[in-house]
């Protein structure tokens, strides 16, 4: 088992919705959200075939949502709490050079890439500890002993790795990305205490409608790979960047 109880967004399509097919077995409870449900029929269909898949509405631009849906989600997974939170809903504008890039593009980006992850956590944060304080006097074997947060990253947000002939633009996606990562080294070091375990991950390039046709991975090859850096997540790794492999990336 992966964690006892793991809650994802952005599942309607794409690498959310293939995470939660194969995160399936690997937990007690599994709360997988997206913006419309009724419109996500391949997600209610994994639903009503496993009794432990719950499905939520969320609206990650809707920020002032997030407390009444920690308290949904504490009715589910009850005084044990959450053990693995995975911010994985995420766009990506078209724009590309500065000449077509907009002040619209850069602050919804940011409100969904950056702003919601850290809200959402914030929300969370109760039945994060929870999670953390019970997984410590479990003797199951969970691979997630305490709580973690993955916030699904890229690549494309690291620094260093911007140089080169083709290299530059995309300046919503890649602005928001870093932040999104220093949002992930500030939580690390804030929720240290708590025996949080805080990362950001690159899933690769993938053939998702994000990641258009050409990307060298399919969606089920990435999330097998990520899945199998989560097996291998401990404490002493929080607050770092790793590529779906395990791989450490620079920031």
């Amino acid at each position: 088992m992966l964690a006892r109880s793991i809650f994802l967004t952005g599942c309607s399509r794409g690498l959310g919705l293939e995470l939660v097919k194969q995160l399936v077995p690997y937990t007690e409870t599994l709360i997988a959200t997206c913006r419309n449900p009724e419109n996500a029929l391949e997600l209610r269909e994994l639903a009503e075939e496993h009794s432990h898949l719950k499905i939520l509405p969320v609206d990650v631009l809707r920020h002032e949502t997030f407390d009444d849906i920690a308290e949904e989600v504490s009715s589910i997974v009850g005084e044990n709490g959450l053990n693995l939170l995975i911010n994985n809903a995420g766009i990506s504008p078209r724009s590309t050079r500065i000449n077509f890039v907009t002040a619209a593009a850069m602050a919804e980006t940011f409100a969904v890439n950056t702003t919601s992850p850290l809200m959402l956590t914030k929300a969370f944060l109760p039945l994060l500890k929870a999670g953390a304080a019970s997984a410590s006097d479990d003797e199951s074997e969970y691979c997630i002993k305490n709580s973690a947060i993955v916030n699904m990253s890229s690549v494309l947000g690291s620094i260093s790795s911007n140089t080169g002939d083709h290299s530059g633009g995309l300046y919503p996606y890649r602005c928001s990305k870093a932040a999104l990562n220093m949002v992930t080294r500030s939580l690390s070091s804030d929720l240290n205490p708590f025996n949080i375990t805080v990362i950001s991950i690159h899933p690769g390039w993938v053939r998702t409608d994000m990641g258009g046709p050409n990307a060298p991975l399919s969606a089920p090859e990435s999330v097998e790979s990520m899945i199998s850096t989560l097996k291998e997540l401990t404490f002493d790794k929080s607050g770092l960047f790793f590529n779906q492999n395990g791989e450490e990336i620079p920031w």
